[in-house]
């Protein structure tokens, strides 16, 4: 299982890599901000409570993808613009959570940072992935890169969700955390990369 002292070198990496990966990304990003605030209509930066390390709540950072709708009965419905879509389906959506890995929030590798009902409620065992910061990337990330549309499929996408893939998560993150190298880290960065 991943030590304190392992968890030190994995920040001190996190905090290094994002300080060289800002300057180059500073510029490409607020140009982002800005086409996903004229495609979207507000503001480009999406921010919403995930679950963090030890179970504490953080402030996530993603590019905005949806467009909100008003319809008939005055109610607002928010669906992913067209290029919201492709933000997505490219991962460009994420590039904002650099600045969460540069506060600390998060790291470039980890278990994707849950909303509130899924990692905050792990008991037992299953509580040794919060061991760790939420990661950009990792095992399930990468597993479940197309989880979008796997759940467009199902007749009840958040049963399958809570009951298969979220599970499958689980136990993904478990071993992750068992058997963390600083090796295991940089694989899972090429991986990303490469999709």
């Amino acid at each position: 299982m991943i030590t304190k002292k392992q968890l030190f070198w994995k920040r001190v990496f996190d905090l290094s890599l994002s300080l060289i990966l800002f300057p180059l990304f500073i510029l490409p990003l607020a140009f982002l901000i800005l086409i996903a605030t004229l495609d979207t209509k507000q503001y480009g930066i999406f921010s919403q409570l995930r679950v963090g390390q030890h179970g504490q709540f953080f402030k996530i950072y993603k590019l905005r993808t949806l467009k909100a709708e008003k319809h008939n009965l005055g109610h607002l419905n928010k669906s992913a613009t067209r290029l919201g879509k492709f933000f997505r389906n490219t991962k460009m959506d994420e590039l904002p959570q650099l600045y969460n890995v540069f506060l600390g929030d998060m790291s470039f590798v980890g278990p994707r940072p849950d909303i509130e009902g899924f990692a905050d409620q792990l008991k037992g065992e299953d509580r040794i992935i919060l061991r760790v910061k939420p990661g950009i990337t990792g095992p399930a990330t990468l597993k479940y890169k197309d989880e979008e549309s796997i759940l467009a499929k199902q007749f009840d996408p958040e049963t399958y969700n809570r009951t298969i893939i979220w599970k499958d998560k689980v136990e993904i993150n478990k071993k992750y955390v068992q058997n963390w190298s600083f090796y295991l880290d940089l694989n899972f960065i090429i991986k990303s990369i490469r999709y």
